[in-house]
């Protein structure tokens, strides 16, 4: 069984710093490329950045400079490190991996960036 579980999520300032991990099982963590996906509130989904198994990078471009990817294969564990936070950064950020043709996704964790 496919499990996700983000964390570090909170409330911060704008031009401040949050670490959001999510945790994997049930796969073979060092396989796959791994996504951290947003939604703002009245928005759709979308992607906020990836690495694939081999460590290749994407970034939306919203997010480009200010955040960076990064995975611990030892930890089956996959970090978003966002500095800078902006306003338009709050939505609740959601890890995903696809596996054989289907898409797993955690529950989600919020930022919320306000003085």
């Amino acid at each position: 069984q496919v499990q996700l579980v983000e964390s570090g999520g909170g409330l911060v300032q704008p031009g401040g710093s949050l670490r959001l991990s999510c945790a994997a099982s049930g796969i073979t963590f060092n396989i796959y490329a791994m996504g951290w996906y947003r939604r703002a509130p009245g928005k759709q989904r979308e992607l906020v950045a990836t690495i694939t198994s081999g460590g290749s990078l994407n970034y939306a471009d919203s997010v480009k400079g200010r955040f960076t990817i990064s995975r611990d294969n030892a930890k089956n564990t996959v970090y978003l490190q966002a500095n800078s936070l902006k306003p338009e950064d709050t939505a609740v950020y959601y890890c995903n991996v696809n596996r054989f043709g289907q898409s797993y996704w955690g529950q989600g964790t919020q930022v919320t960036v306000a003085s």
